[in-house]
């Protein structure tokens, strides 16, 4: 109950100071911030209602007047990328003036997720040379500060914060993904990265995604209209809400008379929103939505070991996620938000059942499909994990592998292999079953990973493993496995007839070796639907 009214306390306090308050912008915006290039960039802040605000930037200026809250907003014409420093001045009513310097336009990227997204780059492998090295001024770090959630969507961020040039300073305790993540974009570009970390661990997907997401999945209809019912919005939630705030004054009321009598004061009254880290909307709520309209590029994603138990229920959970972001930020259709998504590393022990699906292994085949909407991508990470700890330091290759999407879809190299060889289609001839292959790269290969500083070693002399096959029977058996070209031949002596593949279907399958020639490890796989 302390938490509750420290939130409901909390939020009415912002929005009050956001009507009466001098001169002010979002929290989002500072000194050292890079703006989105060949984007109309929102910039937006309060004063006193009606008052003239006018924003300069860039031979830019641009003036709005504030409305009866006091909130204000210009947009700035789409400028290209720019690694010239520049200032904003933003004028309010009275003549009072805000200054920003050292400003840069290029691309924004939220990295946002659970706790291999928010692990830092001291966590990383390597950490001090990392660090030492990290001298890149023309990207810049913003960190949403605090585990904070609230149960309705925030104006502003709860704790100031600023953005930062990376230096070895700033990047020590910035996400170690998303550093690795920019750090490729901008030496393979040569544009400003921005690179804003949001981003919480031990916490699900439902926390982070805004209603309208949930209401894009049918799938989710049961707990969309419960989240309905606590949106004032909606004819159930304004009357939850208005009879929340008769009971905050009853309650206040109550408060004033034991303090007066010297007793403990009465428990608060529950609010119709959500309430804790766990629960739909909470945290964006209160680290997302502030930040909503900032002009970014796309986002990258890595979360899911705390949805694990879901397995392919996950998918519509993470499409509401991306379609709910992509709507509430409402960015035109010829400047989508890309969203690029983690594949969970492996984890646990090694299993030896042929059959598979166990740990990580159902959720992975959800991530897989979150490529059924535009402007995704997956990269996978089940070669770089550490059977003990679900937080493996390998964050660089992560990070390369998620940029590898971004510069083909965002920068142009059109000819770059973005991810390992996927399953394209099966075909069985007699006992031999062939596995034919999308992203093939330079060619398909037998290989390992040994640490983010080497590159994949070929190992042709190993046998080809965690491939499994079944027949109608439904028992499933190691396969034999062998490459030809871009095909994988399988069989077994135990199956006569082959009907279904399995591939590194396990939540840690340790030996899977198959890699194109480019590094990238195979996608795991299934062409059956039955459970294991």
């Amino acid at each position: 109950m302390k938490k509750l009214t420290h939130f409901t306390v909390i939020g009415l306090l912002s929005l009050a100071s956001c009507v009466q308050a001098k001169l002010t912008t979002a929290k989002i915006f500072s000194s050292h911030m890079v703006l989105q290039r060949d984007l109309a960039s929102p910039v937006w802040g309060w004063d006193t209602p009606g008052a003239a605000v006018t924003v300069n930037f860039a031979g830019q200026q641009q003036t709005a007047t504030t409305n009866q809250h006091g909130r204000w907003q210009v947009k700035l014409s789409p400028m290209p990328a720019n690694t010239t420093a520049q200032q904003m001045t933003i004028i309010g009513a009275d003549g009072e003036t805000i200054t920003y310097n050292n400003i840069l336009i290029g691309d924004v990227w939220i990295c946002s997720g659970q706790s291999n997204m928010e692990w830092s780059v001291k966590q990383s492998h390597n950490p001090q040379q990392e660090i030492a090295a990290a001298n890149h001024p023309q990207i810049r770090l913003f960190n949403v500060q605090g585990h904070t959630v609230a149960s309705a969507p925030q104006e502003q961020l709860s704790i100031a914060t600023s953005w930062q040039p990376c230096n070895p300073t700033s990047v020590t305790n910035f996400s170690a993904v998303g550093y690795y993540f920019g750090r490729n974009l901008h030496q393979q570009s040569g544009v400003p990265i921005g690179l804003l970390g949001t981003n919480w661990g031990g916490t699900r997907v439902e926390p982070w995604t805004p209603p309208v997401g949930f209401r894009k999945q049918p799938e989710l209809a049961t707990l969309s209209k419960k989240i309905d019912a606590q949106l004032i919005e909606t004819q159930a939630g304004k009357a939850a809400w208005s009879n929340y705030a008769k009971q905050v004054g009853q309650w206040s009321a109550s408060v004033q008379q034991a303090v007066g009598e010297g007793r403990n004061v009465p428990p608060a009254p529950t609010s119709p929103g959500p309430r804790s880290h766990n629960e739909p909307c909470s945290i964006y709520n209160a680290m997302v939505h502030p930040i909503v309209g900032f002009g970014v590029r796309g986002a990258i994603w890595y979360q899911g070991e705390s949805n694990s138990g879901e397995g392919i229920h996950y998918l519509p959970k993470l499409k509401a996620l991306v379609q709910g972001w992509r709507e509430i930020w409402q960015q035109p259709d010829d400047f989508p938000l890309y969203f690029y998504v983690v594949k969970l590393a492996q984890f646990h022990g090694h299993s030896t059942n042929p059959a598979g699906g166990d740990g990580f292994a159902r959720l992975r085949v959800a991530q897989d499909r979150i490529q059924e909407l535009p402007h995704t991508g997956v990269a996978s990470a089940i070669d770089i994990g550490n059977d003990r700890d679900i937080h493996p330091k390998n964050k660089q290759d992560v990070g390369k592998r998620l940029a590898l999407w971004a510069l083909r879809d965002v920068y142009a190299k059109r000819d770059i292999t973005v991810t390992g060889p996927t399953f394209k289609s099966m075909e069985v001839d007699g006992n031999t079953v062939s596995i034919n292959y999308d992203h093939s790269g330079d060619g398909l290969m037998i290989a390992k990973r040994k640490d983010p500083f080497h590159p994949v070693v070929a190992t042709p002399e190993a046998k080809l493993a965690s491939f499994a096959i079944s027949g109608a029977d439904e028992v499933w058996h190691w396969a034999d496995a062998t490459i030809e070209g871009n095909t994988v031949k399988l069989s077994c002596a135990a199956v006569a007839q082959p009907t279904a593949v399995r591939y590194a279907y396990r939540g840690n399958p340790a030996n899977a070796n198959l890699y194109n020639k480019n590094g990238l490890p195979a996608i795991p796989f299934r062409t059956d639907n039955k459970n294991p």
